[in-house]
């Protein structure tokens, strides 16, 4: 089973007017493994399709963690911030919602906060900072609407 990210926008933003949809991601790396990398640029697409959905794609870094080679997304935390602040200054927001569990988002989410917009936190109970989810206005536990945005 997987997550329909076009019922996921629907189950999170209901009856309000959805202006916008940014997601971050970076491309994979085709000379690893052709076979995922066109299956990810395939997701994009469908991405792509869905109304007012934009997708950010950051660079992806070679780590070496414990002797093994692996690969993280970069710039793109720096991308959403820049968004959320940038957004709530030219006031193109009344509410954001934020689907992360990351707790560096806490401080820019005080400024916009200050600004008058409301945050909500839309979370997976596997990848959740309570620090983050204490900050915002409200938050959605993405595994108890698991039924509702699945295909």
């Amino acid at each position: 089973d997987k997550i329909s990210f076009q019922k996921l926008i629907e189950e999170l933003v209901k009856d309000r007017e959805l202006i916008k949809v940014f997601y971050y991601n970076s491309p994979l790396d085709i000379s690893v493994n052709p076979k995922i990398y066109w299956k990810q640029q395939k997701f994009f697409d469908v991405l792509r399709k869905i109304p007012k959905v934009e997708v950010i794609l950051c660079k992806q870094r070679k780590v070496k963690r414990n002797s093994k080679l692996g690969y993280e997304v970069k710039g793109d935390d720096t991308h959403l911030v820049s968004d959320l602040v940038g957004e709530a200054y030219e006031d193109n927001y009344d509410v954001a919602i934020l689907v992360s569990g990351d707790e560096d988002f806490v401080s820019p989410i005080k400024r916009v906060r200050k600004l008058g917009k409301k945050i909500e936190n839309a979370y997976f109970s596997s990848s959740s900072s309570f620090n983050l989810r204490n900050t915002c206005d409200q938050s959605v536990h993405l595994n108890k609407i698991l039924p509702k945005i699945i295909n």
